[in-house]
């Protein structure tokens, strides 16, 4: 099983980055501030609890429908149809184990061994070893950095070769914090129409989206949605991260290939907490203006502090829970500073690195992970180290 082994550990050298260093650290006594992982620090709402509780009690524990249940997958569908432009009928939905699972079935379904997937860099780390357990081959065309990291077609047509299979985005963008204009999805969707491409779309951030920002789904352009598998989840906008999640929206032709890779592996996502992404989906929209709320404000606190420290300039994004520095003036490179600042502030924060080599320069700063307490003495602490370098 060697080969198998090389393919499967291939890129699980970029799945951990400085939370592995960190969790070294746990039980040493130090108090850590993490802001490199992306896991929402408010917590789920009591509706969506409830909502599953009463499920449990009422017993729907047993086996469901593989695709997920049909109501919910009703919910979605009209969801996708007010807010993102998207027809997709309840038969085109799956139901998954967060966007990660959504994103495994995309990828193990679309890509055959030796197939090209192009990748925009600065890129999510987890889709590399999705690829290479298909057998294909990950591809990196940068993003524009001088311009924001915008997308530019030609950087990305010049990637693209006979093998190319599929392209995969993430809108909004991690870690950049970018949220894609229509004129650069539409440049893109001409480069996948052009060269008979399949998008795979991860869309996990939609609705953090801050000073009026758009966002919109790639597969309603026109002629996407036959060659665009979207992938959402309730892990960021609801704060559900630890209920593993989410849900895809698939062309009709290929739902047979995902059905055969989710219920090979899981069979069906668990029964009763699918009544709570029910309540999330159906639910009044306040509930998530209040969680995103809450991320534009420490987004305030983090950028404005941001840029008040030496050797450091940062964008405001766009959306996400991201934060994306240039830390360029400073003369190091972005691995060394994030080691640093973990041994010498005690704050955790992730290399741009992490994200290809289009991302040195940088650091990812997560501002949804902490309270707004703990954020402010991240700052401090990172003011105080910037300031002695």
């Amino acid at each position: 099983m060697p080969h198998l082994a090389k393919r499967i550990t291939g890129g699980s050298k970029k799945s951990y980055g400085m939370f592995a260093r960190a969790a070294a650290l746990e039980g040493s006594g130090r108090d850590l501030i993490h802001m490199e992982l992306g896991s929402p620090h408010a917590d789920t709402p009591m509706p969506i609890k409830q909502a599953t509780i009463d499920a449990l009690l009422a017993g729907r524990v047993h086996y469901s429908h593989f695709q997920g249940l049909p109501e919910l997958r009703a919910a979605i569908s009209k969801r996708l149809a007010d807010s993102n432009g998207l027809d997709m009928p309840p038969e085109q939905i799956v139901v998954t184990n967060g966007l990660t699972h959504a994103s495994f079935a995309a990828f193990m379904t679309v890509v055959d061994p030796g197939d090209e997937v192009i990748l925009l860099e600065p890129y999510y780390p987890q889709h590399l070893g999705k690829i290479e357990l298909a057998g294909g081959v990950p591809v990196f065309a940068p993003l524009d950095a001088a311009n924001r990291f915008s997308i530019n077609p030609d950087l990305v047509e010049a990637r693209i070769t006979p093998k190319t299979k599929a392209i995969a985005i993430v809108n909004p963008c991690n870690p950049t914090g970018r949220v894609y204009s229509r004129a650069e999805l539409e440049g893109l969707a001409a480069l996948a129409i052009r060269h008979d491409l399949v998008v795979i779309s991860d869309e996990v951030y939609e609705d953090i989206l801050f000073d009026k920002a758009e966002h919109i789904s790639i597969a309603s352009l026109p002629g996407m949605a036959e060659r665009t598998i979207s992938m959402f989840a309730f892990t960021k906008s609801f704060a559900m991260d630890g209920w593993r999640l989410g849900y895809l929206a698939a062309p009709a032709d290929l739902i047979s290939g995902i059905l055969k890779i989710t219920t090979s592996d899981v069979t069906h996502v668990n029964t009763f907490i699918q009544a709570g992404a029910l309540a999330a989906v159906t639910g009044p929209r306040e509930i998530l203006e209040e969680l995103v709320e809450e991320d534009r404000v420490k987004r305030e606190i983090v950028v404005t502090r941001l840029n008040q420290m030496a050797g450091v300039t940062c964008e405001w994004p766009e959306g996400t829970i991201y934060a994306f520095p240039d830390i360029r003036a400073t003369g190091l490179p972005a691995q060394a500073l994030a080691e640093r600042i973990l041994a010498e502030a005690d704050v955790v924060v992730e290399a741009g690195s992490f994200y290809g080599p289009a991302g040195e320069g940088h650091l990812r700063v997560c501002f949804g992970s902490q309270s707004v307490e703990r954020i402010k003495e991240a700052m401090d602490r990172l003011q105080r180290f910037f300031n002695r370098l």
